[in-house]
């Protein structure tokens, strides 16, 4: 098996069982809103007043422009415009549309056109301009573009940070007296499309959602390989391995229309079908059957003007209660002379705020762990247990629940030297066999203590067994090669999609490592040439990282010695995917490295070379513990 062959069939699995889950709807929405990075957002009635300035108003006949920002956090201001009808409403309210934009540059310019023809409907329209591309520049492109593949790690995705925009956009909207909280909506398209889905699946008080251009199944994402023209928003993180149709499922049964073009390049007509396909069950089994929809238009990745007309037709008649037919409805004016310009609707007239987070809000949109304060051998009994729990079931959750079995297989059998050996192969996962070296002193005494080495993506042919050569004769050396190494080594030019196709399928390289590592020890243990119950983990670089996961979720280890570990995984890594892949997902807000190895205690660890200082953190540990001994620095072995 190829990670490509994998990562799809993997993908498919997901979409495959997209929709059917039938836990509660609140505790669903709330496993979305974690992978979104908002698990700790307020209710709505908790939440308080949006604070917001207006800069601006554009008054033109039928409706004005009031050009504002908002606060969705703390110093995290959004630029809008909100489009309010001159007259009309019932009782002097107006339904809301929240518009929610695609990656254009000069956003709330580009799609003036649909919350003008809003306003001009009778509808309060607030188009919302993103991190990305609005007047104040931050970043959607971090593992895409950037190289900040901790993101994983930490948890975030920017798309999480759109919807919290589009939440406090709609909370806005709600505090505003012109408009009637009681009827909103949100459209979007591309990203914006995105978002609209997210927005409704997370807000109960949307009443209709229209994503545009912003539909497909994780299956088309990786097998059709769009996922690589996707930015980092386009999905969520996925621990709980979810697709868009689970979304979906948290819309229903409010009205929602999927619109998309039928030759999109980065959304496939067949996959968008498939979406509608999962949802129809969901929603005839509400009796909301005539609540969804998919409309379909000719062409590339855009709107088209049936796309427009029949959104404006569903937004009429579900928050304003009249049945104007599509051909009836009447287009946006797309003339160019005919559309305000960037200076016009701009908010911002001196440039943005000197406190604005925007460029860094991916620095502390979460909140990563912080160690806590251990003084003896219950607490740190009742902290291992705690962060083991939590890796469990979000960072490790894609482990198989069924693994089949390790059918361990000599392969062939060598004498060289002083020592002997054999080649072995194991069952780590369906599809994957991977292969190990045993290596053991002649005439050494059996079974004996064992260190499983860890060989490195792309090191030398002997780099491993020289690592640990110094280690006594009588132990025995088993070098094993991971997913990615060795036989099922990748090339450098799949490491960028791989790392990004992985985690949207809920596993990372380095998680998938950590499974491989268990099966492996399971696998060591059945020889008869191994002492079973002293097996040592000897590891290099980024595979130090899989070292120390292993060794805590085995918890049965003697000896870990880790070369040069990295100090942390809250570290970017190179753009074009090259580099240290030891990013798993959401593991920042339980864990990092160095808390790894203090919650190893009493597990003897040996450092080789010049640690990094982050260690310092679980060698005081040791120490206070009561074990200094079992926490070495050592030049080399």
């Amino acid at each position: 098996m190829t990670i490509r062959d994998y990562l799809i069939s993997t993908a498919q699995q997901i979409t495959t069982s997209a929709g059917t889950d039938s836990s509660p709807v609140a505790f669903r929405r709330q496993q979305f809103l974690e992978m979104m990075g908002l698990e700790t957002l307020l209710p709505y009635e908790q939440r308080g007043l949006v604070p917001y300035t207006v800069t601006g108003i554009v008054e033109r006949s039928t409706y004005r422009i009031v050009k504002l920002y908002y606060e969705s956090l703390p110093q995290l201001y959004v630029t809008a415009n909100l489009y309010v009808p001159t007259s009309g409403g019932v009782g002097g309210k107006f339904p809301a549309v929240l518009y929610v934009c695609g990656h254009a540059d000069t956003q709330k310019v580009h799609y003036q056109e649909h919350p003008r023809r809003f306003a001009e409907l009778g509808f309060a329209c607030l188009v919302v301009e993103t991190v990305q591309l609005g007047e104040v520049r931050g970043h959607h492109h971090g593992c895409y573009r950037e190289g900040w593949w901790h993101w994983y790690s930490r948890g975030y995705t920017p798309g999480g940070v759109e919807l919290l925009n589009g939440i406090r956009g709609l909370d806005l909207l709600a505090q505003r007296a012109e408009v009637d909280p009681e009827r909103l909506g949100v459209t979007g398209i591309s990203g914006g499309g995105a978002v609209s889905w997210y927005v409704g699946a997370a807000d109960e008080r949307v009443k209709v959602c229209a994503p545009v251009c912003g539909t497909a199944t994780l299956a088309s994402h990786i097998a059709d390989r769009t996922i690589d023209g996707h930015c980092d928003c386009m999905w969520w993180n996925n621990i709980y391995g979810w697709d868009l149709a689970d979304v979906g499922a948290l819309v229903a049964p409010r009205p929602l229309m999927i619109a998309s073009a039928n030759r999109d390049e980065i959304f496939t007509i067949h996959s968008i079908r498939k979406v509608h396909s999962q949802l129809r069950p969901i929603y005839a089994q509400l009796g909301a059957e005539e609540n969804l929809h998919l409309i379909e238009t000719p062409g590339g990745h855009s709107y088209h003007e049936r796309s427009r007309c029949d959104i404006f037709s569903l937004f009429v008649k579900h928050l304003q209660g009249k049945e104007v037919p599509p051909d009836a409805i009447g287009d946006a004016d797309l003339t160019p002379e005919n559309q305000e310009t960037e200076e016009t609707l701009k908010v911002f007239a001196n440039g943005a705020l000197p406190d604005d987070r925007t460029a860094t809000i991916q620095d502390t949109f979460v909140t990563l762990f912080s160690p806590p304060k251990i003084a003896n051998q219950a607490e740190i009994a009742q902290v291992r247990a705690e962060t083991l729990e939590k890796l469990r079931t979000k960072t490790f959750r894609a482990f198989p629940e069924n693994p089949p079995g390790l059918e361990v297989q000599r392969e062939f059998e060598y004498c060289m030297d002083s020592s002997e050996g054999y080649r072995f192969a194991y069952t780590s996962e369906e599809g994957w066999r991977l292969h190990a070296n045993l290596f053991l002193t002649t005439n050494a005494p059996q079974p004996a203590p064992t260190v499983l080495v860890l060989r490195s993506p792309q090191e030398g042919r002997r780099d491993s067994e020289r690592f640990v050569s110094g280690l006594p004769s009588q132990v025995a050396k088993v070098v094993a090669e991971l997913r990615g190494i060795g036989d099922t080594a990748w090339g450098q030019e799949l490491q960028w999609h791989i790392r990004r196709a992985a985690a949207w399928t809920g596993r990372t390289i380095a998680s998938m490592r950590v499974w491989d590592t268990l099966r492996a020890l399971e696998a060591v243990r059945t020889l008869p040439e191994v002492d079973s119950s002293a097996i040592s983990i000897a590891a290099r670089g980024e595979m130090a990282v899989i070292a120390l996961y292993a060794a805590l979720l085995d918890g049965n280890i003697r000896t870990l010695y880790l070369h040069h570990p990295p100090p942390t995984q809250d570290t970017p890594s190179q753009p074009d995917g090259s580099g240290e892949a030891i990013e798993m997902l959401a593991c920042l807000k339980m864990t990092d490295l160095p808390h790894v190895a203090g919650l190893l205690c009493p597990t003897e660890i040996v450092l080789v070379g010049a640690p990094p200082d982050t260690y310092l953190w679980a060698e005081t540990l040791y120490r206070t513990l009561g074990v200094p001994e079992k926490f070495r620095r050592v030049e080399h072995l």
